[in-house]
């Protein structure tokens, strides 16, 4: 079935959008409301149109006079510049709304608002000048029995909206203010809401992929666009240049609602996307070309709005393209994605078969209502897919643990498995490799039938034998390491060098060397098992031993620095020849000068352990040099934060 089981929902969706704007429309719109309505420069108003609980709106009934005509009957909202149809004159310049308030009830104190005058304005009350400026405008006055001439004029150089074209509401106080509250409040939670939704999924943007990345962006260009609101309502100095900011991010949304809905079309319709997606870029730049040659050519008001019109046709077009395309895709996202930029498309379209018939009282035109529920949308699924990111980190964390033990239980085991399969495997093949040394030695000895031939034969088998005892040697002192499971301590440095000099000082006279192990000048700890640092400095000082002649020097040191401990161990012995000192620390590696009795594993033993104190070492050397094993280790004075727990 894939997607087909979520585009029946689609036409169910724009039926459900049908009716609410059909009740939008008759219960929210300036052009449906009750009378009284003007006619002739006149408009009746009696006590009992203030009982109602909606505002009066002025919309007919207006006599305009600019520089082609006088007192011409016309209502607010028929023209939205001063062209009026007539592309050979400039759709900018002054005009002049007058309308006769004729009030017949007790005196009340009353308000007109006057939203979005995106023109510099003047507003007289019976020829006397009570307010001007830029934006929305107001005025407060009594109205009494009898005639109130209300004068609007108007100037504007710049804009594709001149004159005024948004209804005035008259109204006591209470009334219009309760209106003003409402649109208010929904305006500001349609500019904050997708904010903090783009803050919120700020994560997603990267780890969502190009969807997250989409959806913050439309978020942001919808919360721009609605930002509009305030910009008109607090009057701000950008009001009469916002309108290309508001164009600007409305294009920025209808892309970005298309491409989501490409993206969840599938990745087979990218081909079609390419196609489309230079529309998204060159109508646009049209238009705002347009913009800025609206004050200068008088053909240019009527092409931008012409261009508009196409480009909110194209938008819809695309969103029904890739849904249609999109449904053998799979994924509850995808669909409600595909619903979502046809029900936005579709608003837009609205929005232009209501032109000059529909604005809204207190809440949204048509598609600023479908773009805010496409960022509620949106903003479900970002959350739902935050959600289940979450449960799977949680599940991750909460088994994580079992895992581990799971894990480290299995190796410990496999680890004393192969331990101990070492130990028995060198126990085993003792007995058998002497006892071959000893046939050996015996067939040597009695010479019975021991010819030349014969006699490399037995030298070749004696040099494999020696080998492999020298290798059972070393393997038995592997396994002698890992049986030690002394506890971790401290270990003071100081008395460490105090106990090698113990130790090693009486072999060094015997030797004829020169032996000295000398502690660092401050304080400096390990944190290790003793008995496995004593084999390592044994390995160290014995190898050293070795290699150094009679008269020569043997010197343990140690330093601090960074809170590093610096153990040095160097002798002034035959050395080791510099292509031999990348291989030293390599298991059963025997150099040039410790053919005969090494096994190996000395300097493979003294770097694993190392190693398990956190440390590292590296080798100093050169052939006749001497040689010097330099060890950095964790001070454990200066890192008391060390895991003591081994």
């Amino acid at each position: 079935m894939g997607q087909q089981k979520y585009l029946w929902q689609i036409p169910a969706v724009l039926a459900v959008l049908a009716v609410f704007f059909t009740i939008l429309f008759y219960l929210d719109n300036k052009y449906e409301t009750p009378p009284p309505y003007g006619a002739l420069g006149v408009i009746d108003i009696n006590g009992r149109d203030f009982l109602r609980g909606d505002p009066i709106f002025l919309i007919d009934g207006w006599l305009l006079t600019d520089g082609r005509v006088t007192d011409k009957p016309t209502y607010i909202g028929e023209f939205s510049n001063l062209q009026r149809g007539d592309l050979s004159v400039s759709p900018h310049g002054r005009a002049c709304y007058r309308l006769t308030l004729r009030y017949d009830g007790e005196p009340v104190v009353v308000s007109v608002n006057f939203p979005q005058l995106s023109s510099w304005y003047k507003i007289f009350l019976n020829e006397t000048a009570i307010a001007e400026g830029g934006g929305n405008g107001r005025i407060t006055f009594l109205m009494t029995p009898g005639d109130h001439v209300l004068s609007v004029e108007t100037s504007s150089g710049f804009g594709y909206y001149s004159g005024m074209y948004f209804p005035p509401a008259l109204g006591t106080q209470t009334m219009l203010s309760k209106a003003e509250n409402v649109q208010s409040f929904a305006y500001a939670l349609a500019f904050l809401l997708p904010l903090a939704l783009a803050v919120f999924t700020l994560f997603l943007w990267r780890t969502g992929g190009k969807p997250g990345r989409f959806f913050g962006m439309l978020c942001c260009f919808y919360a721009l666009y609605m930002f509009r609101y305030f910009v008109f309502l607090f009057s701000m100095q950008a009001a009469p240049y916002w309108f290309v900011i508001q164009d600007a991010a409305l294009y920025g949304l209808c892309f970005c609602v298309v491409r989501l809905a490409a993206l969840a079309s599938g990745p087979d319709n990218d081909n079609a996307w390419k196609r489309v997606r230079w529309g998204f870029f060159a109508i646009p730049a049209m238009l705002l070309f347009l913009c800025l040659l609206i004050g200068l050519w008088t053909w240019a008001v009527f092409l931008h709005g012409r261009l508009t019109d196409l480009y909110y046709i194209f938008t819809f077009c695309c969103t029904v393209l890739f849904t249609l395309r999109g449904r053998a895709t799979k994924g509850w996202e995808n669909g409600c994605t595909l619903a979502g930029g046809t029900v936005f498309g579709a608003g837009l379209v609205l929005n232009l078969f209501c032109s000059n018939r529909f604005e809204p009282i207190r809440f949204f035109w048509q598609f600023e209502w479908c773009g805010f529920w496409l960022v509620l949308l949106f903003g479900a699924m970002m959350i739902a897919r935050s959600r289940r990111i979450l449960r799977e980190n949680d599940a991750l964390t909460n088994h994580l643990e079992e895992q581990v033990e799971k894990r480290t239980a299995e190796i410990t085991l496999l680890l004393e498995e192969r331990k101990a399969f070492f130990s028995d495997m060198a126990h085993d093949l003792k007995a058998p490799v002497f006892a071959t040394q000893s046939y050996i030695e015996a067939i040597r000895n009695s010479s019975v039938g021991v010819d030349a031939k014969l006699s490399g034969y037995l030298e070749q088998v004696q040099a494999r034998q020696q080998e492999m005892a020298r290798r059972l040697q070393g393997l038995s002192a592997i396994n002698a390491l890992d049986k030690i499971d002394e506890k971790w301590e401290k270990v003071p440095v100081s008395e460490l060098f105090l106990e090698l000099n113990a130790i090693y000082q009486r072999e060094a006279e015997v030797r004829s060397v020169y032996f000295e192990a000398k502690p660092p000048g401050q304080d400096a700890s390990l944190w290790a098992q003793p008995e496995k640092l004593h084999i390592l400095f044994e390995n160290l000082i014995y190898n050293a031993f070795r290699a150094t002649p009679c008269g020569g020097h043997i010197a343990v040191s140690a330093s601090l620095g960074d809170n590093i401990l610096y153990i040095t161990v160097e002798d002034t012995g035959c050395g080791i020849a510099e292509k031999e000192l990348p291989h030293i620390f390599r298991r059963f590696y025997v150099g040039t000068n410790n053919r005969e009795t090494g096994t190996g594993l000395g300097l493979y033993i003294v770097q694993s352990i190392v190693t398990e104190l956190g440390g590292r070492i590296r080798a100093i050397s050169g052939e006749g040099e001497g040689t010097t094993f330099v060890m950095e280790f964790p001070n454990y004075e200066s890192n008391m934060g060390l895991d003591a727990s081994k």
